[in-house]
């Protein structure tokens, strides 16, 4: 079998927000992939062995190796897909839904994630959960606001897209923070409708390989 013809393979942390988008969007798109499990806490970190590093010099997760290439950034990764397997589409058609979505991805992937994440609470020490508290905090208040004007079931208008893929993940980041979640109630029902999706359940953190007893569904 050649490189670009083998069964991607997916580096996956199950609690990884990053590595969620990429799952679901896998899962939408029906591609089957292996996973293997890089364990972001284990051994100090599995992502800073000399092995992750030459797959991804960012020692991040999630990276996608697919069509003989290997791709890392979960963005680039569903992008990559959305163009080799446009069905269900992922990116509206419409160019101003299309700017609505990227403009909510980005918010997420950008202005909320990276700064409550693995590598920036350990800087944070004591005050590590007050910090990733404010961050989402601040960065729902925005969003609730730009979604009250997008949102129809999903974040923009009624079909899943590429913002919603950033979004129920970034909300079980968000419980696992204790966030109270009152003032988000657009955030709270997009939530609620994108989980009770299949590919959002078969992608979920608690169903996970690497998923501990303790936290499986």
């Amino acid at each position: 079998m050649s490189a670009a013809a083998a069964k991607p393979i997916l580096y996956s942390y199950f609690r990884s927000s990053c590595s969620w988008r990429v799952r679901i969007a896998l899962a939408l798109k029906g591609i089957s992939y292996d996973l293997v499990p890089v364990n972001l806490i284990k051994d100090g970190g599995q992502q800073f062995s000399a092995e992750y590093k030459a797959l991804n010099p960012m020692q991040q997760v999630p990276a996608l190796k697919i069509d003989g290439i290997t791709i890392s950034q979960s963005l680039a990764i569903i992008n990559y897909l959305e163009e080799t397997h446009p069905n269900p589409r992922l990116l509206p058609q419409d160019p101003k839904k299309r700017a609505q979505v990227r403009m909510i991805a980005d918010h997420i992937v950008s202005g909320i994630q990276p700064l409550q994440n693995l590598s920036v609470l350990k800087q944070m020490g004591e005050k590590k959960m007050e910090w990733a508290q404010n961050c989402i905090t601040s960065g729902f208040q925005a969003l609730e606001q730009i979604l009250q004007h997008t949102a129809g079931r999903y974040c923009v208008g009624d079909e899943v897209s590429m913002a919603d893929l950033c979004l129920a993940p970034q909300v079980a980041n968000a419980e696992r923070f204790k966030v109270d979640m009152g003032p988000y109630p657009t955030i709270t029902r997009i939530n609620k409708a994108l989980l009770e999706l299949e590919a959002f359940k078969i992608s979920h953190p608690s169903r996970q390989p690497d998923t501990p007893a303790e936290l499986r569904a």
